[in-house]
């Protein structure tokens, strides 16, 4: 019985220290520079990896300052046959406001890493990182 209790012990720590990364799925578009002023840091520059978080991830600005990999999965129309590139991780750093066009709105720079920026919108998985 003590070994057999020892076994699942291991095997509960085991599973605790195991992440499960889960990954959404949506669409991305981009938007152009001035990137700042930003809705989560006013006038501090972030850069140019950046994204703006739609309603789906924005949380009542809880969004802000978290990172995501974001991975171009396919078209979302005719124009672009086959408009992925890869992926990139950018930083929520504003919202994307009711009627945002993509689940996460990215910077220009960011986009053109995953997907050729003609196409406008792809679908894309995402992930928390």
């Amino acid at each position: 019985m003590g070994a057999t209790m020892r076994v699942l012990m291991m095997i509960a720590m085991a599973a605790s220290l195991v992440s499960v990364s889960y990954a959404a799925t949506g669409t991305a578009t981009f938007y152009p520079p001035p990137y700042v002023p930003s809705s989560c840091y006013g006038f501090q520059n972030n850069g140019v990896m950046i994204a703006a978080a739609s309603d789906a991830i924005w949380g009542n600005r809880a969004a802000c300052g978290r990172n995501y990999r974001v991975t171009c999965t396919g078209r979302t129309n005719l124009g672009v046959l086959q408009p992925c590139r890869g992926s990139v991780v950018v930083k929520i750093v504003d919202y994307c406001p009711p009627g945002c066009r993509g689940t996460i709105d990215l910077s220009q720079e960011a986009f053109a890493i995953i997907a050729d920026p003609n196409a406008g919108k792809v679908n894309i998985e995402y992930h928390q990182v």
